[in-house]
């Protein structure tokens, strides 16, 4: 490493911070670390205004047991090593221009500027409800043939695609998810098919400790060797919509707060309207009890995804009581 490693560089619209310590080229891959901090991300605002203590090093220890779970089935991760404690390295990959044509393989080393999703389950929440009754999605589209309830389990799992470096992500056709990525159509089924091995992964894994892993979606870049890799962090609460007994465990219950208080705030409008960032509203704060049990929340989740005993949280049994009880308030 070098003496002399970048500082680090906060994500806006992220909950790492990155730190660049080899920066990748043409012909090599960078290294990185990615911090994992204290802070939430709703409604595409970007940062939100309280943290959450504690939340940044109980995510960052699930994605390290998930690199480890992924692995161990035969993918091939971006993961490097665990800094604790709150601290991953990681290979680095270039950003592709996407004003130009896209990278593809034989370029080699580029993140591929899409998110891939993967639905289970069509709990409170999801997207798909509010695609479906706006007429974007039909319920074939979903393998279904009629609308869906609430809570609905899917007979089998669907792939989705959506952008990455838009202000607003957008869900997309695989077609230009394809163009977008720059793959041939055996390495984008490649893709597909290490998303549907990743789901199974991560979903056998969330039903063992009583968890329904609803949905969730996974980020890959293209190594120097043109072989696709996993990035980002997948299974992990900003990455995965993730229940207990009913009870969303992650960042759905920060929404569900915002909106049944009257205090979402209307990004997608705002860009709609060409209202400049600098002039948008300022997100109301949680109220002061709110916070701890979200503490205690990812927490709790983080010690019964990896079995390790950090912090003594509560049980995701008594937390999730906890949570029901104030998002009621």
């Amino acid at each position: 490493m070098p003496s002399n490693p970048r500082s680090m560089m906060p994500v806006l619209h992220s909950t790492k911070d990155l730190q660049i310590v080899e920066p990748p080229t043409a012909t090599r891959e960078g290294v990185g670390i990615f911090e994992y901090t204290d802070n939430y991300t709703v409604f595409h605002y970007g940062r939100m205004p309280d943290p959450i203590p504690g939340k940044g090093e109980a995510v960052c220890h699930m994605a390290v047991a998930n690199f480890a779970m992924l692995e161990a089935a035969g993918m091939r991760t971006h993961f490097r090593r665990f800094i604790a404690p709150n601290r991953i390295e990681f290979t680095l990959a270039r950003l592709p221009d996407l004003t130009a044509r896209p990278f593809t393989p034989e370029q080699g080393n580029y993140l591929i500027p899409l998110q891939v999703l993967f639905r289970n389950e069509l709990p409170p929440g999801s997207s798909v409800h509010r695609r479906l009754a706006a007429g974007e999605l039909t319920p074939a589209d979903v393998g279904l043939h009629v609308i869906p309830v609430v809570g609905e389990k899917l007979e089998r799992p669907f792939i989705e695609y959506a952008t990455t470096r838009e202000d607003v992500n957008r869900f997309i056709a695989p077609g230009e998810a394809q163009r977008l990525a720059g793959l041939d159509d055996e390495q984008f089924e490649a893709m597909r098919e290490t998303t549907v091995k990743v789901n199974e992964v991560l979903t056998g894994h969330a039903a063992k400790i009583g968890l329904s892993h609803c949905d969730g979606k996974v980020e890959y870049l293209v190594a120097g060797d043109q072989e696709l890799v996993l990035a980002d962090s997948p299974g992990t609460p900003d990455e995965s919509r993730m229940m207990f007994n009913g009870v969303h465990c992650g960042k759905q219950v920060l929404r569900d707060w915002y909106v049944g208080s009257g205090h979402e705030i209307p990004v997608s409008r705002l860009i709609a309207e060409g209202v400049p960032r600098s002039q948008w509203p300022q997100p109301a704060p949680l109220p002061p009890a709110f916070v701890p049990v979200m503490t205690d929340l990812y927490r709790s989740l983080s010690e019964a995804w990896t079995g390790e005993r950090l912090w003594d949280a509560p049980a995701l049994e008594t937390v999730t009581r906890a949570v029901t009880e104030i998002i009621g308030k």
